[in-house]
């Protein structure tokens, strides 16, 4: 006899988790659990009990930032469960009351009406690696805002550096900044060591970066991009790190509607609006691929390319020898070359970004400069 199906709707919080049921069929019904303590056994409690009629059990819940314990420990117990999308869960236009209650039976319904969207749950050992690179991506961006905080302070009071900042003659230009207030020199220490304070964190970060990626699963992936001109060591990891198992995706297509690259479209009657999101002009996607990943400056030409590794033997040119990677891999030469030697790229506004993109198809002869007449697979 085939055993009963019970969709179980979990609306989780840092302290209780709101549980709803849904019994299998157009026509099943729909009911509210009540809410239970968010523990472990709580939880192993809660589908002992549920699991007593001899149902089969399918939970979810949706993606937030109590994590992924919740659906380990119950595939630990070998009981289906899937993380949802958020942004993804069919809503109603007129609802305007929302709650744990009817949040789980929302969950719980669409759930049994396979309208959810499910996520892809890493395994420990990549969320700690994502973990490892998203702090180095906090790092930059508190280095970012405490060089925007000195550089404003600074010219507030009129000082303006107007060569290369954050170089070791600008170094020398703020050790001799004279003002009036006596105040003012220790607001600028303060931020001086604040800026100093960040960048030690940056490349404690990235020295961690380093050191970790060898036991990662994915190092090997990390070597191959690298043989993509202007994608360093630790703007290759967090591409890896962010996407995870690239092969999860069937097509080209499910890659690039998780990038969020797919143009949108908004049309009706005679009129058509098209681009990449017609309402804020801002292209969705993952969070933390697409700044320094997607739009990768390439060098000039010329700047040579990224020397190999110290001590990695190389049959080639050291200029066409690409850093870290396993063997002499070639570096991909720079595409699109526009007018007087200078590259195309589809922003107006960064003449130097060479525009290299996921997703970029070329054809005949662009393709084979682009690939060198070979084809580089990522394995």
């Amino acid at each position: 006899m085939e055993k009963r199906i019970t969709y179980v709707g979990l609306d989780v919080h840092k302290d209780t988790i709101a549980v709803a049921l849904a019994e299998a069929g157009k026509r099943g019904e729909v009911r509210e659990y009540g809410k239970i303590a968010n523990t472990a056994s709580a939880l192993q409690s809660l589908v002992s009990k549920l699991a007593r009629g001899g149902h089969r059990l399918r939970f979810c819940y949706e993606a937030g930032p109590c994590g992924y314990g919740i659906q380990r420990q119950l595939n630990t117990a070998e009981q289906e469960c899937v993380v949802v999308a958020p942004s993804l869960i069919p809503r109603k236009p007129g609802e305007r009351i929302k709650t744990d209650r009817r949040d789980a039976v929302k969950l719980a319904r669409s759930h049994r009406a396979g309208e959810l969207t499910p996520v892809w749950v890493p395994d420990q050992a990549h969320e700690a690696m994502r973990d490892l690179v998203r702090a180095r991506t906090a790092a930059v961006r508190a280095l970012r805002q405490a060089r925007q905080q000195l550089s404003s302070f600074l010219l507030r009071h009129g000082h303006h550096y107007r060569c290369t900042p954050w170089t070791q003659p600008h170094r020398r230009w703020l050790a001799g900044i004279k003002f009036e207030q006596t105040v003012h020199y220790i607001v600028l220490e303060d931020l001086i060591a604040t800026v100093e304070a960040a960048t030690v964190r940056r490349d404690r970060l990235e020295q961690h970066i380093e050191a970790t990626l060898p036991d990662w699963s994915l190092a090997p992936v990390v070597h191959a991009l690298q043989s993509l001109r202007g994608l360093r060591l630790v703007a290759a990891a967090v591409l890896v790190a962010e996407l995870g198992d690239i092969t999860r995706f069937d097509n080209p297509r499910q890659l690039m509607a998780y990038l969020g690259l797919v143009p949108s479209e908004a049309s009706s009657g005679n009129k058509r609006r098209q681009g990449w999101d017609y309402q804020g002009g801002q292209r969705c996607g993952a969070p933390g691929i697409d700044r320094g990943c997607l739009d990768l400056p390439l060098p000039g030409t010329d700047q040579p390319r990224a020397a190999g590794a110290a001590g990695t033997p190389c049959q080639t040119h050291p200029r066409y020898r690409v850093e870290s990677t396993r063997t002499a891999v070639p570096a991909v030469p720079q595409a699109h070359l526009g007018r007087e030697g200078n590259l195309r790229c589809d922003s107006g506004d960064r003449p130097r970004t060479g525009g290299l993109r996921l997703g970029d198809r070329t054809t005949g002869a662009a393709e084979r400069q682009l690939t060198g007449g070979n084809l580089l697979h990522l394995t």
